[in-house]
C-alpha cells in the first residue's frame, strides 16, 4: 500500500515539474518577445500621434415647413384602421375570425378562507 502511494506521489510530482518548466519557458519567451519589440519600435511615450484632416463644414440644413399644429380632441389618422383583436359576438356569428388565439385558461385555486 505504501508503494502504491509512493508511485502516485511520484507521478503527481512529475506532472507538477513538467507544468512548472512549461510555465517558466512561456514566461521567458514572452519576455524575449517584449524585449525585441521595444528595440524595433519606440516606446508608447515616444510615438507620435497621427492627426486627421480637418473636417469640411456641413452645409446648412434646408428650411422646411413646421409640423402641423395638433388640435385637442382631434382625429388621429391611421392607415389601415385599427381593428379589435377579438370581434364582438355579433361579428363572430357572421363569420369574423379572432386575430389572436384564445387565451389559456387561468389556474384557479380554492378560495382563501377568512380568519
Amino acid at each position: 500500500m505504501a508503494a502504491d502511494h509512493t508511485k502516485r506521489m511520484r507521478g503527481d510530482l512529475v506532472i507538477a515539474a513538467v507544468l512548472l518548466v512549461a510555465g517558466v519557458a512561456l514566461i521567458g519567451l514572452s519576455l524575449r518577445e517584449i524585449g525585441s519589440q521595444s528595440q524595433e519600435q519606440p516606446t508608447s511615450r515616444e510615438q507620435m500621434a497621427q492627426a486627421t484632416h480637418p473636417t469640411q463644414p456641413s452645409p446648412e440644413p434646408q428650411k422646411t415647413a413646421p409640423p402641423a399644429e395638433s388640435k385637442p380632441g382631434g382625429d388621429r389618422p391611421t392607415t389601415p384602421a385599427p381593428e379589435p383583436a377579438r370581434p364582438d359576438a355579433d361579428a363572430q356569428k357572421s363569420g369574423a375570425q379572432p386575430v389572436l388565439p384564445p387565451a389559456p385558461a387561468e389556474k384557479t385555486a380554492p378560495p382563501i378562507k377568512q380568519k
